[in-house]
């Protein structure tokens, strides 16, 4: 008797899951081609409307990129504009062709639902990509007022990071949400992420957010002379952990920009006005007539000086001299103009006391000398008349 086989080598049959889907696919071509004969017309009519609305958005697109190639200066609203739109993609201008005529041609389901999945996708990036260029340009456009400067420069780099990750993510959940996706916990795991990495680097965030402010709000800028604390300082560098100063004392100073930004500041460059006081003292033995003219001599000093005068006059018996209090003002910004200014006043208020005959007094002390009786040894006492 012949053995059996162990092995035999004819083909098996096919499984269910295969025959079932080869049926869909072959029902599918069938839809297809039925689509296909019986609304040719509608779909050349479609398929040239689509090309024709890709070809103008493609058209748009060029001339925005080249107009935002030719344009210099400072970004207007309508420069962020072109910048934006400049910004789209042919995926996006292809899907969205097909898209606004998909409905004329009468397609398959498993088409229309097809270009409806994708261009869904494509809008949501496309929308993400816009966003980034129009909150880079209004980030751009606020700091760039007063021109570009250097800190701006650093960090746009770590701007545009930032902000591309944060709009790609939330496009990117979106997009998972709409797959059907459950994006509570991945939500819920970013966050908690974000809140870890916070407080990890909580001090070099603090200070990066504050040079960000220092961009944006400018309470000073790089050149300027300010004053925090009890030291003066001019600003030599700005960046994104710290600031450079170097005192009015030579040595060069770092603080953190949080840290300076904690304190009061007082910045003289942005000074269009100084008022100085200017206290003056003439010697007890100055006549009546002529201290009392006094303002109107220290007006025509000021004057001459090239200050604006504001006001003058006596203010009390000092302990050596009459006091009196000048009061005058300084127009610019310039520190260098206005000590020169002072200068000049000093000088000629100087010059006209001395043609007035008005002495200015200084620290006097007279010492009076008596016997035990009491009468006057020094100063010598007068003889008694006969």
């Amino acid at each position: 008797m012949p053995s059996q086989p162990l092995l035999s080598l004819s083909a098996s049959p096919s499984p269910a899951g295969f025959d079932l889907e080869l049926a869909e696919l072959r029902h599918m071509v069938h839809l297809s081609q039925q689509w296909l004969s019986s609304h040719i017309v509608p779909i050349l009519l479609a398929t040239m409307v689509g090309l024709a609305l890709y070809l103008v958005m493609a058209l748009v697109r060029r001339s925005l990129a080249r107009r935002r190639r030719v344009e210099h200066g400072q970004p207007d609203m309508a420069a962020i504009l072109v910048r934006t739109f400049s910004r789209t993609t042919h995926i996006f201008m292809i899907l969205a062709a097909a898209r606004l005529v998909v409905g004329y041609a009468y397609p398959p389901e498993l088409i229309f639902t097809t270009i409806r999945f994708l261009f869904t996708i494509v809008a949501v990036f496309q929308g993400a990509i816009w966003t980034r260029e129009f909150i880079l340009g209004l980030i751009e456009r606020r700091a760039e007022e007063d021109g570009r400067g250097e800190t701006l420069a650093n960090a746009m780099g770590l701007i545009r990071v930032l902000v591309t990750f944060t709009l790609f993510a939330i496009a990117a959940i979106m997009v998972l949400d709409n797959l059907g996706v459950n994006v509570t916990g991945l939500v819920a795991g970013l966050g908690i992420g974000g809140i870890a990495i916070g407080l990890a680097a909580q001090g070099i965030f603090s200070d990066l957010f504050s040079a960000l402010s220092i961009i944006f709000d400018k309470p000073f800028r790089k050149g300027d002379t300010i004053q925090f604390g009890t030291t003066t300082a001019t600003v030599e560098h700005i960046g994104l952990k710290s600031t450079r100063l170097r005192s009015v004392d030579g040595e060069q100073r770092i603080v953190a920009n949080a840290k300076l930004l904690e304190q009061e500041i007082i910045n003289y460059n942005d000074i269009a006005v100084r008022r100085y006081l200017l206290p003056l003292g003439l010697v007890y033995q100055t006549p009546p007539d002529k201290a009392e003219r006094v303002p109107e001599i220290v007006k025509r000093a000021v004057k001459e000086a090239g200050a604006e005068f504001q006001r003058a006059g006596f203010v009390r018996f000092g302990a050596s001299s009459l006091d009196y209090e000048v009061y005058f003002i300084v127009h610019g910004h310039d520190i260098d103009h206005a000590t020169a200014v002072r200068h000049k006043v000093g000088i000629a208020i100087l010059r006209h006391f001395a043609a007035e005959g008005l002495e200015f007094a200084y620290p006097t002390q007279t010492t009076f000398t008596a016997a035990p009786d009491g009468t006057y040894v020094w100063p010598y006492a007068q003889p008694k008349e006969s």
